[in-house]
């Protein structure tokens, strides 16, 4: 395993602890979220930059997997992709050579069984655009036929249109909050914002939450 790996990964590096628990909470409550309509695409944002959106879908992304469920993690973030340094993979090819070649999904192998990394490719110069063309469409329609869940790592909401143009496309979108870092103005906007865009909001996530010692005691 890299040191970006053990970094963000505590999925993997850590399996037993409280936080790959509550990441594997997380993934069973998305899993009850619709039992007639499960959440088979999903959109992970945050309200700003640095909130953890990226280290969070990248370990629900994990615990999917573990689950046994196929699983392609795609790196929608064309402006500051981040994933294929979690793993060690190249960021090209990806989506956006996918996109301007009409190529097959170039996937990537994580070293997780069950899940697939589908990387960002060469920064565009228009994203939001990028993301908005029907080619998106039939590329999460492709990604379907090949998984029975992907997961999309998608810009914060409030500094530009990205993860609501994209979240317009997929079955849902989860919001990621960090506690005590997150304005509260900024979560509302994000909100806001999404619900203009007619996107699913099925529910936000806390990290960065103080440490409940007695909770955890029993993890040890």
């Amino acid at each position: 395993m890299n040191k970006e790996a053990e970094k963000y990964l505590i999925t993997l590096s850590d399996p037993r602890s409280p936080v790959s628990e509550a990441y594997r909470t997380l993934r069973t409550n998305l899993s009850f979220y619709s039992l007639d309509n499960p959440l088979r695409t999903l959109v992970v944002t945050s309200p700003a930059a640095d909130d953890g959106k990226s280290t969070t879908v990248a370990n629900l992304a994990v615990t999917m997997a573990q689950s046994g469920r196929k699983t392609i993690l795609v790196d929608c973030d064309l402006r500051r992709p981040s994933l294929h340094t979690f793993f060690g993979l190249p960021a090209e090819p990806g989506l956006t050579n996918m996109l301007l070649d009409d190529d097959e999904p170039p996937l990537q192998e994580t070293g997780v069984e069950n899940l697939w990394l589908l990387a960002s490719g060469p920064k565009p110069p228009n994203p939001a655009d990028l993301l908005g063309a029907r080619k998106v469409d039939r590329v999460i329609e492709r990604l379907k036929e090949m998984a029975d869940v992907i997961l999309f790592d998608a810009p914060p909401v409030v500094a530009v249109t990205d993860a609501a143009v994209l979240g317009a496309k997929v079955d849902g979108v989860l919001l990621v909050i960090s506690a005590g870092k997150t304005r509260r103005e900024h979560a509302e906007r994000a909100k806001e914002l999404l619900q203009k865009a007619h996107v699913r909001l099925v529910g936000v996530t806390l990290t960065n939450a103080p440490k409940d010692d007695a909770i955890s005691g029993y993890y040890g």
